[in-house]
């Protein structure tokens, strides 16, 4: 007998009364292999048959459960089959449906192709759907027999539809297939989210409350499944979190000029990675400030912490307010951060004993004013801490008393900032005498140390030094000029070249540089820096061209050093004497050196180079400091000598204006210029003292000891105590610049690796992550490129990745590449761009991406595993096996950290697929399981696009990692591709 198609088949069935499995053996021989039951639409079919009267007819039914049961059909048809029926008014047909759901709705699976998971994701949205509908029905129909005095009704089918809802969603799985369904068809998500506000109407005036309660669960559990990966814990266990307090105290010892925005971005990465909630958040990073405060060494230093505790923080707070989830939650959690702040009485006390103020009063008050407290908070607070004080014993002593407090000085000093930029803005040939005058001002005292400070804080420092290179530009021509005229115009000069000098000294030479246009003339003084300045790490030529200029008017600034009383003024050209100094120098040396000058004149020569300009006197120093540099012990006297004579003041009545005020300038530039070369040479040279330690973090490291001991005895001191002072960052950058990146990595690696307690590990995470931020980029890779691959393809270091030490390293690991990856596309701040950055070129041969050759990493991998092929070259492999969403999103690949990058997440590939197990296969589990923890979801370009697609379900095999979150949070879901890895990887959970 030939059966023409499906519905007579079902038919015949029906009519003959065959049992379920009768049914099941005829219609295989009906329907010959080839076509499956669901290409057919078997459980369509059966369903249409079934209800077609107004119940369900039960034999039919019982085939489409026993095809259900013997995975004759497959569940997503059997759910799109159950969502076309619409007809809820037949009560029972309804209630037959619900309990075929109810077969199977909390253990859907699904192990075919991707596109059949994809399309169980679909089935089960549209099932969702049709349950929210039918639910709707049921409750109208409750409330109109609720009207009509019969409340039977629809309460026995709204209970059981709820059920049904509640089973399905419950579970973690269905909720994934859900999300992935949302995204791949958003309109019927739209349609899902309308239905759940109808019902919410009608479900309003529902008089039971169970019912209700449980129709008001469901509705929670479906709006949480778009950000059902966005949910994390906080930590609620610590209250102190060293990586925050690390973060701040760097920023605010070496990176006062740097950009707020890295700040922010980095500091909100510390708080997403670990999990910090708010008020501890922003009490961690006043902590640091009034540590910096306390701690800063006199002078300069103390100014700088000033400025960036009072003027810096408040707007990085402003800026981290755009963060959050409310401006009002925000203001609540600052001032639960000062409430906190407040209980800490000894550390406020101690800053306010140093300052001679109530800090908290300033900083209050600076909060209000940007927004970031309500008056009432800071009144009240203020008032709190002003009751604490009265208990502090005051320091009345007489010093005390007529000191002004620098917090004070500094938000004055910012206003001040603003208006000199006005200043410097108009004509400077107009009122020359006007614009010393400012400027004379500005020298007196610690005014420009405070000026300077404001300004870096407010990130205006550059347009700052701008004007004065404008200004010192302007003024090294005169012509026709009175000899009132020359000495101002030679004061103007002179001081806008100290005060540069001075800020390239105290924040670094790039707040100078201009950005650099083509076809402009660089300005005299941008030139002299970067030729002529003596540096840390910059080793000057002294036979250069740029000592060398034109011999005549050297010859002519010679005669006039030696030959006239003192310097003229009238018509110098500051700038070509400034240049010609270092050969004038050389040629008077050469006289002192054969005897044809004496010593007292040596003498008088010197006088007159800073008799009226200290500039000259720096320049001059510039160029023997780099000649002491080139000759020999014996050669060194005289050099040294001419600095000393140069270094001193000159005691006349017949200097310029504001000479004390330069010369103070002028000997703590000579001061940073001679350091190196004074203490390679260990000569002693008194400059004039000003009473404070002009270079406070110069020289710390201890002399004759080998520099890793240094190192594991300041990062044991450091562990020690649990936080990282601003002298440690000092030596740990020290010793950066002197080891290099890969031994500076290398050791603190094995330091941590020796950790054997659980929470002490912990805390050096914390730890040489914050010390990392010395050059994070660099670092990361020479840790993700060299140090790691190289632990986990060495089976005799596998030992050392053993819990706790390897887990604390794959956390370190993590919160590496995240800050990296996610600062990368930014630029390296100032404080980083001064190193030797990795040549590019070095990445690409230790890890090419191409046909062409294996990468080393491979072959290494290779030789360690009996089956080779599965783990030589990523392009021996199937391409399929290495392919990544970065791929997709086609990233650039000569970037040298998105190459360690690909190459880390293969090798983590192959780990996961090969036959033999142990520490290292642990440690890539560890790895997997803190990126999951500490993404930001959704965000598409996160470190795991990097991650192989087949990577996923190697994963899935670990008992840890198998659950449908962990799916979700490594795949790329905004790919397609990504969406049916992630949807075959949790059906087939």
């Amino acid at each position: 007998m030939k059966v023409v198609n499906l519905k007579q088949a079902i038919l015949q069935a029906w009519k003959e009364r065959w049992s379920d499995y009768q049914w099941a053996i005829n219609m295989k021989k009906f329907f010959p292999k080839g076509a499956t039951w669901d290409i057919l639409n078997l459980a369509e079919a059966l369903l249409e048959q079934a209800m077609i009267g107004p119940s369900p007819n039960p034999l039919i039914l019982s085939y489409l459960k026993y095809a259900i049961s013997s995975q004759m059909v497959s569940y997503s048809s059997v759910l799109t089959a159950i969502s076309k029926f619409d007809d809820f008014s037949r009560e029972l047909c309804v209630q037959a449906l619900l309990d075929i759901m109810d077969m199977f709705c909390d253990r859907l699976s699904c192990h075919g192709k991707a596109e059949e998971c994809i399309g169980l994701c679909r089935a089960l949205l549209s099932a969702l759907h049709w349950l929210l509908r039918c639910t709707a029905a049921s409750a109208e129909r409750l409330r109109e027999g609720l009207e009509a005095g019969n409340p039977a009704t629809g309460e026995k089918q709204l209970a059981m539809c709820l059920q049904r809802l509640e089973k399905t969603l419950s579970s973690t799985k269905n909720r994934a297939l859900l999300h992935i369904a949302k995204l791949e068809e958003a309109s019927s998500w739209t349609a899902i989210e309308h239905s759940l506000l109808k019902l919410g109407e009608i479900l309003a005036n529902l008089s039971n409350p169970q019912l209700r309660s449980q129709a008001e669960q469901c509705g929670t559990l479906i709006r949480s499944i778009p950000t059902m990966l966005s949910v994390h814990s906080e930590q609620l266990h610590k209250t102190g979190f060293p990586t925050v307090h690390a973060v701040v105290l760097l920023e605010g010892t070496m990176n006062l000029t740097g950009e707020m925005q890295p700040l922010v971005e980095q500091l909100m990465m510390v708080k997403r990675m670990q999990h910090i909630p708010t008020p501890l958040f922003v009490l961690e990073i006043w902590k640091a400030c009034f540590v910096g405060l306390i701690e800063s060494p006199e002078g300069t230093e103390e100014l700088k912490w000033t400025a960036f505790t009072f003027l810096k923080i408040p707007q990085v707070l402003v800026k981290l307010k755009k963060y959050s989830h409310g401006d009002k939650d925000f203001t609540e959690d600052v001032n639960c951060a000062f409430e906190f702040l407040l209980k800490l009485t000894p550390l406020l006390d101690k800053a306010d004993q140093r300052y001679n103020c109530d800090c908290t009063d300033f900083l209050l008050q600076e909060c209000g004013k940007q927004g970031l407290l309500s008056e009432a908070s800071v009144n009240n607070l203020v008032a709190k801490r002003a009751a604490d004080r009265k208990h502090v014993p005051q320091l009345k002593s007489s010093e005390n008393a007529n000191i002004q407090p620098n917090p004070g000085l500094i938000l004055r000093a910012e206003p001040t900032v603003t208006n000199i930029l006005k200043t410097m803005d108009a004509d400077h040939s107009k009122s020359p005498e006007g614009l010393l005058g400012v400027l004379g001002h500005m020298l007196s005292g610690k005014s420009l140390d405070l000026l300077l400070a404001a300004a870096a804080a407010t990130g205006k420092l550059k347009s700052f030094a701008r004007k004065f290179i404008n200004l010192n530009e302007f003024t090294t021509h005169g012509s026709g000029e009175s000899t009132k005229a020359a000495s101002v115009r030679a004061l103007l000069f002179d001081i806008s070249f100290l005060m540069l000098c001075h800020v390239a000294q105290t924040y670094g030479s790039e707040v100078i540089l201009s950005e650099s246009s083509t076809g402009a003339e660089v300005p005299f003084f941008e030139t002299w820096m970067q030729t002529c300045m003596p540096e840390e790490g910059k080793i000057l030529n002294p036979d250069h061209p740029c000592f060398r200029p034109d011999s005549t008017k050297v010859e002519s600034l010679v005669a006039l050093l030696n030959n006239s009383s003192e310097m003229k003024l009238v018509q110098m050209k500051w700038h070509e004497a400034c240049l010609s100094i270092s050969a004038a120098i050389l040629e008077i040396l050469n006289a002192w050196e054969n005897g044809v000058l004496a010593f007292e004149s040596i003498q008088k020569i010197t006088d007159n180079i800073k008799g009226k300009v200290c500039s000259l006197a720096v320049c001059a120093v510039a160029w023997l400091v780099a000649h002491v540099r080139m000759l020999g012990l014996d050669e060194r006297e005289k050099s040294l000598q001419m600095i000393r004579q140069l270094a001193g003041p000159l005691y006349s009545e017949n200097t310029l204006q504001f000479y004390n005020e330069r010369v103070v300038i002028m000997s703590s530039i000579l001061e940073h210029m001679c350091a190196d070369v004074l203490q390679q040479t260990a000569t002693q040279i008194k400059f004039p003292s000003t009473g404070v330690d002009t270079m406070p973090y110069w020289n710390l490291l201890p002399p004759k000891r080998p520099i890793k001991e240094v190192l594991t005895d300041i990062f044991a001191k450091v562990l020690e105590k649990g936080w990282v002072d601003s002298r440690s960052i000092h030596i740990f950058d020290t010793l950066l610049h002197m080891g290099g990146v890969y031994w500076f990595c290398n050791n603190l690696i094995k330091e941590l690796l020796k950790e054997t307690r659980k929470e002490h590990t912990l805390r050096a995470v914390e730890l040489l992550y914050s010390i990392f931020c010395l050059d994070m980029q660099q670092v990361t890779l020479v840790l993700l490129g060299h140090i790691l691959p190289g632990l986990l393809t060495d089976s005799s270091k596998w030992h050392s990745l053993m819990d706790p030490p390897g887990t604390a390293l794959a956390k370190l690991a993590v919160w590496c590449a995240l800050s990296s990856y996610s600062s990368h596309k930014g630029q390296a701040s100032s404080r980083q761009k001064k190193r030797h950055r990795e040549d590019i070129e070095d990445y690409i041969s230790l890890f090419p991406l191409d046909d062409m050759q294996p990468s080393k990493l491979m072959r290494l991998l290779s030789s360690n595993e009996e089956d080779a092929n599965i783990l030589s070259s990523p392009t021996d492999r199937s391409m399929s096996s290495s392919l990544s969403a970065s791929q997709l999103h086609t990233v650039n690949m000569r970037d040298p950290l998105n190459r360690v990058l690909a190459n880390l997440f293969l090798l983590i590939s192959s780990i996961l697929g090969s036959r033999t197990a142990g520490p290292h296969t642990q440690f890539v589990q560890w790895f997997m399981e803190e990126c999951v923890d500490c993404l930001e979801q959704g965000s598409r370009g996160s470190i795991l696009q990097f991650m192989p697609f087949t990577t996923v379900s190697e994963l899935v095999k670990v008992s840890t990692m198998s659950s449908p979150k962990v799916v979700l949070a490594i795949t790329d879901l905004s790919l397609p591709l990504g969406r049916q890895v992630a949807a075959k990887a949790i059906a087939a959970l």
